[in-house]
């Protein structure tokens, strides 16, 4: 089970190069149910998704290179790449992702949790701004499909170091 809440932020955090941080690239075979395949650097990965916003059934198989080159042509949509950040925050990782190519200049914040209670008790740190977990244009399944519209200027958070 994944436990889930998505945000989208006011500024990047300082002195992001001090986090670790892996380069993912991935596509959709299917969006309903999710079915991914993912490269996380040197990692391949498979991922079932059953339905939900914030929590939902999460399953993953290792994939060897060779297959995810086989499978890849047979995505759905727009291939998403973004570089993800892991910062620790209390007993929690944030995980940052910038987005890169046709999904820039999105970034979101993503924290899993063991339980929906902790997940609903989640106090946001101050460079989050709003919480997009139950609003479907922010899941990347939903993205690969539809692309991204940044915001026009006038709504656009602020991204400082």
């Amino acid at each position: 089970m994944e436990i889930e809440r998505k945000f989208l932020i006011k500024k990047l955090p300082g002195d992001l190069e001090a986090y670790p941080s892996h380069m993912i690239e991935q596509g959709y075979l299917c969006t309903d149910p999710v079915v991914r395949i993912r490269r996380q650097d040197d990692d391949y990965i498979l991922t079932y998704k059953g339905s939900g916003m914030m929590s939902r059934e999460e399953y993953n198989l290792p994939l060897t290179a060779e297959a995810y080159r086989h499978l890849k042509p047979k995505a759905d949509g727009i291939y998403i790449s973004k570089r993800r950040y892991c910062i620790p925050y209390g007993e929690y990782t944030i995980e940052l992702d910038i987005f890169e190519g046709d999904v820039s200049p999105l970034i979101l914040a993503e924290v899993e949790f063991p339980n929906e209670e902790e997940a609903d008790a989640f106090v946001m740190p101050e460079w989050f701004a709003e919480d997009v977990t139950y609003n479907q244009q922010y899941h990347n399944s939903y993205i690969s499909g539809h692309g991204y519209s940044a915001p026009t200027a006038s709504s656009a958070p602020e991204f400082t170091n």
